[in-house]
């Protein structure tokens, strides 16, 4: 006991030292580790409905565009420029409060997800699997075409001047100063997406060992037979999405807010896809082995690209540096997985997905 609590101690002072030490050398390494934050978070939520529930949802990324156009379009000057009644009525700008744009961003994801979830409840497998990703692009699709004849998500060009986040009275778009020490906005941001993270953890583990997480993997190992035990599993399924979308809504509206800038190309099928991989790669329902596989598919492309830079010149500048670096991501995965099937960190279950059966395990 008292080793895991001297453990626990080191890892909070190393991830609460790590931006002031990676500030050193730019703040692009201290937004990289930001970035890795956001999608633990993200991959966090999927893990719920794919790791837990056994859910393949391919069009995650639609929630986390339904969180960033919430806060966007309500912390922007977009509205009251193009709507003479908003502008009227709120003649110093939409400036909504975070205390009450996040939540509405989380509920308007946590519809959508049950929106989605109530037709496809007798679907599993490939067939979800398709059924989501053309959600997931009919939100990108619907946020991209949204300009004509009223332009509410002013299209291909996306939202900007989005409002920083600001939580009472506390900017944390502004660079901060104890002393003559610098904390610059995108250290605070980190800080702010940790705390967010070690919430959605402990969240995340008290489900995990609920009576509605012992419900998941029921349904997950076998639907017909957790029916039999008399478990509702519509209303379980239903439960999964909303909850999967709020993480997605809550990423989005951070997102929004620590870019400042929102537009249809940032929620492409590319971004759904990585966020599945982040938990296939970490381990399907293990919330150790989801925060490591996001981390590093979050990190692993900005770290290529200094790898990707000298190879391309080795090839004579033939080769693009972002096919490359892509190249590189997929060899690390094949390599990975081919390795470590279950994932780098799977979960010690038992059930379908446990390596040895539990019989033998027991003996």
């Amino acid at each position: 006991m008292k080793n895991k609590l001297f453990l626990f101690i080191i890892a909070a002072l190393a991830l609460l030292a790590l931006p002031l030490f990676a500030q050193q050398f730019g703040q692009g390494w201290v937004r990289i580790l930001a970035l890795a934050l956001l999608y633990v978070l993200l991959a966090l939520g999927l893990n719920i409905v794919v790791g837990y529930a056994g859910l393949l949802d391919l069009g995650y990324v639609a929630f986390y565009a339904v969180g960033a156009y919430m806060y966007a379009l309500l912390a922007s000057p977009h509205l009251t420029e193009n709507f003479e009644w908003i502008a009227n009525a709120f003649p110093n700008g939409l400036h909504t409060p975070i205390w009450l744009v996040i939540p509405l961003a989380a509920g308007l994801a946590a519809l959508a997800g049950v929106l989605l979830g109530t037709p496809v409840l007798k679907l599993r497998g490939d067939y979800l699997a398709i059924v989501t990703l053309g959600f997931g692009e009919i939100i990108r699709v619907f946020m991209n075409n949204l300009e004509y004849p009223l332009n509410i998500t002013n299209g291909p060009r996306g939202l900007d001047r989005i409002d920083a986040m600001n939580l009472f009275g506390f900017d944390f778009g502004k660079t901060k100063y104890i002393g003559e020490f610098a904390i610059p906005s995108v250290t605070l941001y980190y800080y702010l997406f940790l705390a967010l993270v070690i919430f959605s953890v402990l969240i995340c583990y008290r489900l995990e060992r609920s009576r509605i997480g012992r419900a998941w993997m029921a349904i997950r190992e076998d639907e017909i037979a957790a029916k039999a035990m008399g478990i509702n599993t519509r209303n379980m399924k239903l439960l999964a999405f909303g909850m999967g979308a709020t993480f997605g809504g809550v990423s989005g509206s951070m997102f929004a807010a620590f870019q400042g800038f929102v537009s249809p190309e940032s929620f492409s099928l590319q971004e759904s896809v990585m966020i599945v991989a982040m938990i296939v790669l970490g381990g399907l329902g293990h919330i150790p082995g989801v925060i490591l596989g996001a981390v590093l598919l979050a990190a692993l492309p900005e770290v290529l690209r200094y790898v990707a830079g000298p190879l391309q010149e080795m090839t004579g500048g033939r080769l693009d540096a972002a096919i490359l670096r892509q190249l590189l991501i997929a060899l690390a995965m094949i390599s990975i997985m081919l390795l470590r099937p279950r994932g780098l960190w799977p979960s010690p279950e038992h059930g379908k997905a446990a390596p040895r059966p539990v019989t033998k395990l027991m003996r």
